[in-house]
């Protein structure tokens, strides 16, 4: 059988070159500036803290879909890439009650994810966690941070976003919200997809199953099955924005969601032991800044929101 070719060559340097001078990635550095800018400034005027991020760490998020263990070996022990700084978000609120991180994160996505125009093996997500959230607080924290960024690439970036001839509106408030059984019901497995290119306006998705997620989400009580999280999906068909929800802190609720998902106790063991000794009731989410910016700037390749991105399968610099 022939051998297929790599999905993503590794990039000349004649390439890397022609795309740091080039207009095109000149003009995305400037928006995605703005962006981090509004994001952070929004937060400290708020009340939230910045934390530094956690590279690596013996326990990460382990994530409901399939990637790659990134490790490295240091004096004999193991260490894991930053997959999401959840796990730390909730430990981090014993210190201050609102917190966030510009976190550099690691997944080593399938390569079939390569074509996809919207994954990156490595990518920024802002984080943050809130004590004593709950999900009507983060949906409306999730809007205003959203509103709040086009709003000021809108007064900030006109040069940028004539050059990308994107018409930025902004969005009406409340945005819709969805439960993941209707849409799913209704339109299918790629209902996320059906309902990003329908939709005009940011929205929604709620409700999410305990089986779509992990351990550390927090089960509705009045509905068993079901969790207080939720997803902002972009219109257009741009997909999701961000993803998160309120937190399960009790050590026995987190063991026997484990135990579902057959995951290890003893793969968290440092996590599970400040749990236990105890840690605030919390809510949170993580944005990715990259599709945040594909958005912005209405890019068909979420490639192009990085000087040196990495699709699933690449091997540039």
């Amino acid at each position: 059988m022939e051998e297929k070719p790599s999905t993503n060559p590794r990039i000349s340097p004649e390439k890397l070159r022609e795309r740091c001078t080039g207009d095109k990635m000149k003009h995305v550095v400037k928006v995605k500036t703005e962006i981090k800018k509004a994001l952070g400034n929004y937060l400290r005027n708020n009340g939230f803290k910045e934390i530094s991020p956690v590279i690596i760490s013996p326990e990460t998020d382990p994530l409901y879909h399939s990637t790659g263990k990134a490790e490295i070996e240091y004096y004999g022990k193991k260490f894991q890439l930053t997959k999401s700084m959840i796990l730390h978000k909730q430990i981090s609120l014993l210190t201050h009650d609102k917190i966030f991180v510009f976190s550099p994160n690691i997944r080593l996505e399938p390569v079939e994810l390569a074509d996809t125009g919207k994954h990156l093996v490595e990518f920024t997500q802002l984080d943050l966690e809130v004590s004593g959230a709950r999900r009507e607080d983060l949906l409306e924290l999730g809007e205003e941070l959203l509103v709040n960024v086009i709003k000021t690439v809108k007064k900030n970036c006109d040069e940028q976003l004539d050059f990308f001839d994107r018409v930025l509106k902004i969005p009406d408030r409340p945005f819709e919200r969805i439960k993941y059984h209707h849409a799913y019901n209704e339109y299918g497995r790629i209902f996320e997809e059906v309902l990003s290119q329908k939709k005009d306006n940011p929205f929604w998705l709620i409700d999410i199953p305990a089986e779509q997620r992990e351990f550390y989400d927090k089960e509705d009580t009045e509905r068993p099955g079901i969790l207080k999280d939720m997803d902002l999906i972009y219109p257009e068909g741009f997909g999701e924005a961000l993803s998160g929800g309120e937190r399960e802190s009790k050590k026995e609720k987190i063991i026997e969601r484990m135990k579902e998902q057959e995951v290890d106790p003893t793969d968290f063991e440092y996590y599970l032991k400040m749990v236990e000794e105890g840690i605030p009731d919390s809510g949170g989410f993580g944005l990715g800044v990259e599709r945040l910016t594909r958005f912005i700037c209405g890019l068909e390749e979420i490639v192009d929101t990085r000087l040196f991105p990495k699709p699933p399968g690449s091997a540039p610099l």
